[in-house]
């Protein structure tokens, strides 16, 4: 076989292949579009059936939602029916009682008709029966006239005045009577008061307030002081004006007086006395004498040098006067010669701050209880003799008003007033700055801190701060923070209960944990 034929042969058969692969591939290929134009079919028909169903669930949920609506709209309209069907009702009825009312109205108006017609009828009875009286009084008074002879209006003026007298001697006796009355009255309620004073205070604060004590080498002194039949005592008391105690008190003498200068002159003359020895009537007069001029420059002293310490000047020499007699005077056992002076210095530093004349707020804190060296020889309030004293002797119409205001007893119009006021304050309440009885004092603390201690936890309690404020330490085992805090409340109400007491008490309870490790 040629090479020709072998080529021509492959040739043959490749053709012959190519032709064979070609028509399995058209077979092929139409076989597989046969197929996907089945799958097609059958995709649109399960699409076309999908859809056929939405639609119909679609046109029954329509018709649902449909016939929902159509059910609430005839609710809606139900429930509207009844409301006009009651807001008809309601108007049927209110025109029903309109209709009557207007009935009720139509009947009071022909009753109202009728009672007019009988009140005209009344009324023109009425004047005529007046025409008639008054023409009857006119000839009655004419007659009496002529019988008593005077007039009408004179008979009037004269029965006015003798009803005026009458009044005025009934309104005298009646003005008399309660006068008489309320004298009594405030008699009886001065007594009352000053009975539960004396109860309350005489034990301690008068006792304290109103004597002095003079202590004697030895008891044989007493009888010199008495001297032959109380002649010597009794020419002490005269000259004094200070009773004098001789009791059991060894070595002692009491002087009482409720004038402390007076109180002051007769212990400086009584001690006097008994170092020189000489006890007789004419001694006494001439020792009482010559104190009695001492005191006096000392009190003047004592102005001069209140007002150069606080540094106001130009004061008149009586209130000088009576400024320096207040070194021998207390208030609630404070000395009131020294508040004053604290009082002026508090004002004045509160002027400074406040841009106010500090001068004048210090020369009105000096002056504001110069009335306690005056209120036992005049009648009122300290605040208002001081206030009337100071204007008296041309002091400053504002320094006068502060005087006068600074006790609340009248309203404080001025900035000078309310520092004068508040600095009073702030030096009356100053811890300490009331003297208090010694034993009292010691006891309340005593009182106070076994109070605390008597709760259940406590360790430890201090009273500090002049009896102000209680510190109180708790186991911090036993209590815990909340317990500590009740535990602050339940003494503070114990307290309040049980102890008697000036002011406030701070109650401060101190839990402390302590955390400890020792280094080796």
């Amino acid at each position: 076989m040629t090479t020709l034929n072998i080529i021509l042969v492959f040739v043959g058969s490749t053709l012959i292949g190519c032709a064979m692969g070609f028509i399995l591939y058209k077979k092929r290929t139409a076989q597989q579009t046969k197929k996907i134009e089945e799958e097609t079919k059958e995709t649109f028909e399960t699409a076309r059936k999908k859809a056929q169903d939405i639609e119909s669930e679609a046109k029954i949920k329509a018709k649902e939602t449909v016939l929902k609506a159509q059910e609430d709209i005839e609710r809606e309209l139900r429930q509207k029916r009844r409301e006009l069907q009651e807001t008809e009702r309601r108007f049927l009825q209110r025109e029903s009682n309109l209709d009557k009312k207007v009935n009720i109205i139509d009947s009071k108006e022909a009753h109202i008709n009728q009672k007019e017609k009988t009140l005209h009828t009344q009324e023109q009875y009425l004047n005529d029966q007046k025409q008639r009286y008054e023409g009857l009084l006119t000839s009655v008074n004419k007659k009496l006239e002529k019988i008593a002879g005077m007039t009408a209006l004179e008979a009037k003026k004269e029965l006015k005045e003798q009803i005026e007298r009458d009044a005025r001697k009934e309104a005298a006796a009646q003005v008399n009577k309660i006068e008489e009355e309320m004298r009594e009255a405030s008699e009886r309620k001065a007594r009352k008061i000053i009975s539960f004073a004396i109860q309350r205070y005489a034990g301690e604060f008068v006792s304290e307030s109103t004597v002095s004590t003079v202590s004697l080498p030895s008891d044989e002194m007493k009888g010199r002081i008495i001297g032959r039949e109380g002649r010597n005592i009794r020419c002490f008391e005269t000259v004094t004006g200070v009773d004098v105690i001789i009791d059991d008190t060894p070595e002692t003498v009491i002087l009482s007086s409720f004038d402390p200068v007076r109180r002051e002159v007769a212990k400086i003359t009584l001690e006097r006395l008994v170092e020189d020895g000489r006890i007789h009537p004419s001694r006494i007069e001439e020792l009482c004498e010559k104190v009695d001029l001492e005191v006096k420059n000392s009190i003047k002293a004592a102005g001069e040098q209140a007002t150069f310490d606080v540094g106001v000047h130009g004061i008149h020499p009586e209130v000088m006067k009576v400024l320096g007699s207040l070194k021998y005077r207390s208030s609630a056992g404070q000395n009131v010669y020294r508040h004053s002076i604290e009082v002026a210095f508090l004002a004045g530093m509160m002027a400074t701050e406040l841009g106010v004349d500090e001068k004048l707020a210090r020369r009105a804190g000096l002056l504001h209880d110069m009335g306690k060296g005056l209120e036992h020889t005049l009648d009122g309030s300290h605040a208002a003799v001081g206030a009337q004293f100071a204007k008296k002797h041309g002091e400053n119409e504002e320094v006068v008003h502060a005087i006068a205001a600074h006790n609340g007893e009248v309203k404080a119009e001025t900035i000078l007033a309310h520092l004068v006021a508040s600095a009073n304050q702030l030096s009356l309440s100053r811890p300490g700055a009331k003297r208090e009885m010694l034993q009292s004092y010691i006891q309340r603390l005593v009182d106070l801190e076994k109070l605390a201690c008597s709760f259940e936890g406590v360790m430890k309690a201090y009273a500090i701060q002049a009896g102000r404020e209680i510190r109180v330490l708790i186991n911090h085992a036993e209590l815990s923070d909340e317990e500590a805090a009740m535990l602050s409340r339940d003494i503070c109400r114990k307290v309040e209960s049980d102890l008697t007491y000036p002011g406030q008490i701070k109650v401060s309870v101190v839990r402390e944990t302590r955390a400890m490790e020792i280094a080796r």
